[in-house]
């Protein structure tokens, strides 16, 4: 094993390049979106600025945690380069060390930061995320508060109650999926017949009911009917239809075993928050393959040349890294393949591959 001192000095060098790369990403995304936020609260009164910049400072660390994996990638390759153009893995080399034993401190730490990231970050940010949603519904009202598909009609619920099983079909939702807009309710039977079709102006969850307004209910036994207001009663909580309609990227860690569990009991697929819940552990896997990747275009000697294609290479490699995850995930959202293999398979298939690229570079 590599030395404590030597594996200390690393360590070190890495941890301060992603530190950098990390406050440096989060200052420009928080600039960025500050100025967005002034150019659409231009003319919004309630947007002052002291709230816009507390509304952004909300917002960055869930911004920022989606390049977390660029950071590490960007720190590993900036940290070995910076120590091959100052000759000292040459020296390392020369007194015996191998690549192996002088990337264990940047593997160690990389595995440390994505456990961090996992348990301790993500419900931090998930938490101010919350709060920012808040704070954008008081300066904009009830309309920023909102979850919409990406086409008409996209939001669908499934409840059960003592007057049978119902559907549920909405436009938006507002106020944490308290509220819902232009309703379409199938009620059923036992046997899951149609029996009536209710449309709504809008509908708002109390006490387990859903209390429609400006209903009208069609029916293939009555002429329509028309109400001011309809109570349709239901066993869903205002937690469950939250978590329901909710993003995944959008609740916390600790929070996705019941967001799983709310998704099922509303009659909805679970997968975005299973694949959610398994990427948010397989992450640390992930930042290892970013220091492999990072390893094997970064370790060659500084004065042969060739950096500029070597750090270009490794750029690539992490961007098609992210798109294959994607890939993965889209795939496993479509129900094609399984949810555990599109969190790991990418990020496990890239770490045996830098495993046999550096195997090949050091030992031939």
């Amino acid at each position: 094993m590599i030395g404590r001192t030597l594996g200390t000095y690393f360590a070190r060098r890495f941890m301060e390049a992603l530190i950098l790369v990390f406050l440096g990403s989060a200052l420009l995304i928080a600039v960025v979106d500050f100025v967005e936020m002034l150019r659409r609260t231009g003319d919004t009164p309630k947007a002052t600025v002291l709230l816009l910049a507390q509304l952004t400072l909300s917002r960055v660390p869930s911004l920022v945690e989606q390049m977390l994996p660029f950071a590490i990638l960007f720190a590993a390759m900036g940290s070995y380069l910076n120590l091959s153009r100052r000759l000292e893995l040459v020296v390392t080399r020369a007194a015996g060390v191998s690549v192996w034993q002088f990337m264990f401190p940047a593997v160690a730490c990389s595995l440390a930061v994505g456990v961090f990231s996992t348990i301790l970050y993500n419900p931090v940010a998930a938490a101010l995320k919350e709060h920012a949603n808040t704070l954008e519904a008081d300066i904009f009202g009830s309309r920023s508060l909102f979850f919409q598909g990406g086409g008409e009609g996209d939001i669908w619920l499934r409840q059960s109650s003592e007057s049978g099983p119902a559907i549920l079909n909405a436009k938006a939702a507002t106020e944490n999926g308290r509220r819902l807009a232009s309703v379409v309710v199938l009620t059923l039977d036992a046997n899951g017949q149609l029996l009536e079709r209710i449309e709504a102006a809008s509908a708002r969850l109390e006490d387990r009911a859903w209390i429609l307004e400006t209903v009208r209910i069609f029916s293939a036994t009555t002429q329509p009917r028309s109400f001011d207001t309809y109570r349709l009663a239901t066993t869903l909580t205002a937690d469950q239809v939250r978590d329901s309609l909710s993003k995944a990227d959008s609740v916390s860690f600790w929070d996705l075993p019941d967001a799983i569990v709310a998704a099922r009991e509303a009659g909805l697929s679970p997968a975005r928050f299973q694949l959610q819940y398994q990427s948010l552990i397989a992450r640390p896997l992930l930042f290892l393959a970013m220091v492999m990747i990072a390893a094997a275009v970064s370790l060659r000697f500084f004065r042969i040349g060739g950096i500029a294609p070597m750090i270009l290479s490794g750029v690539v490699a992490g961007f098609l890294l992210y798109v294959g995850s994607e890939l993965a995930e889209d795939l496993a959202s479509a129900g094609m393949i399984g949810v555990v293999p599109a969190a790991w398979g990418p990020a496990a298939a890239t770490v045996l591959l830098g495993f046999m690229v550096l195997l090949q570079q050091e030992d031939g």
